[in-house]
This record gives C-alpha cells, structure tokens and sequence, in this order.
C-alpha cells in the first residue's frame, strides 16, 4: 500500500500517480498534495495511454483518473491497470457523475469514484482511503449508482447462485453494505460492535472473492439484494 520514507523518520508515504488531461487540474491536485507529508506525486499523465506507461514505470499507491481524456479514456485505462501486475489502485474523478460512466469505472476495478467539485482536501483525505486499501465512493455517486441498477433492464437472472456459501447474517450485511452504509452504521443498525462488523465485511470479501467495498455494492446490486428506495 504506502510506503516508508527513504529517511526512515516513521512517516509513510502514499504514492500517488495524477492522470487528467487539463493542466490546471493536475496542478491543483498537485497543490493540495504537495502540502501534505503523507502523500507525493510520483508522475503525471495527460491521457488514458500514458497512465497505464506510467503506472508500470513508477508502481504508485493510488492513480487519480480522470474519465474524459483524448485517445484512451479513464475507464479502459482503469481496466488496464487493475488487471495489470502492479498492485496500484484508482480513484476516479470526474465532472461527470453520469449513471454509466459510474458503473463502468467501478466494472473496470476503481476503488473511489469522486466528483471535482468535491473539496480538494476532500479528494486528498479520498486518496488516503485507497491508499490504506479500503474504498470510497461519493455520497451523490452512491445515490445516482443505485438508480442505475434500478434504470437497467433485467436481461439476466440476479447471480444469487454467487451468493449461496454466505450466512443469514453475512447476507444482512451485505445488503447494508450495498446500501451505502459504514461500518459504523452497520454495527449500529445490527446492535453488533463496529470490530464484529469488520469481521463480517472481511469474511464477505473472502467468500465472494471480492477486492474491496466497491466490489462488495456492485455485488449487493446484481444480487438483487438492494433496490432504491420507493421502488
């Protein structure tokens, strides 16, 4: 995940590759990152080509991918390092938190998918999330993901078969999971503490070979195991 500065004084370090192909976004990014002691800039790429170059030259921690760029966009180039050899994840952000660019970012294996209007020490603390290995998805993104399930056709059956080796308990879980709560919120909702909770998201992971959370909701999804509210 992150890693030991050279100077061994105790601080870690998230490497962080930006991919976007407006300059002044990147120096943005650049700007809030710079300040921060937790977290570097390791390269910066214009478009989809030279993310997935450079992710395979430089081995960062996390790639900050835009979705719209020239020649290949973010969405393949977030396929191509996700099921590349290197360990890096992404977080994509965009202006465009369009129902279908959300789902095929999160198919093609993005651990965050986060707005620009968010607040830029927003997208850092977002960045420090995937950089621990956990996932982070925009509470508006959420929101608009869930009316994308309930938008598609059923032109295939629920994968509840995927579903069959998990407890009663797991399956509750899951659902809040799908619907976009914490662990925090879980433990609550279930009377089960937050540490119990994490057992049951791990023991989720590993049953349905699932990388993250992300991964976990898309799951909860096409289960059928969520549905939006008033449908």
């Amino acid at each position: 995940m992150t890693t030991r500065d050279p100077d061994d004084s105790g601080v870690t370090s998230a490497r962080v590759l930006l991919a976007d192909d407006q300059p002044l976004v990147r120096a943005a990014l650049r700007m809030v990152i710079t300040d921060a002691p937790d977290v570097e800039v390791v390269g910066e790429a214009g478009d989809g080509a030279e993310a997935v170059r450079l992710t395979a030259e430089l081995a960062p921690d996390v790639v900050v991918m835009d979705i719209r760029m020239p020649g290949m966009d973010g969405i393949e180039a977030t396929r191509l390092i996700t099921t590349g050899p290197g360990t890096a994840r992404v977080v994509v952000l965009t202006t465009f938190d369009d129902d279908d660019y959300v789902y095929g970012a999160l198919r093609a294996g993005a651990s965050g998918f986060l707005v620009k209007d968010m607040a830029l020490d927003d997208i850092l603390a977002a960045v420090r999330v995937v950089a621990s290995g956990d996932a982070l998805i925009a509470p508006s993104v959420t929101r608009r993901l869930i009316k994308e399930f309930a938008a598609r056709p059923t032109t295939t059956p629920p994968r509840r078969a995927r579903l069959g080796g998990i407890t009663d308990r797991e399956r509750e879980v899951l659902t809040l999971v799908g619907s976009g709560l914490s662990n925090a919120e879980i433990a609550d909702r279930l009377c089960i503490s937050v540490a119990t909770a994490k057992t049951y998201l791990t023991r989720l992971l590993a049953k349905l070979d699932a990388r993250d959370r992300v991964q976990l909701v898309i799951l909860a999804y096409e289960a059928g195991l969520v549905a939006p509210s008033g449908s």
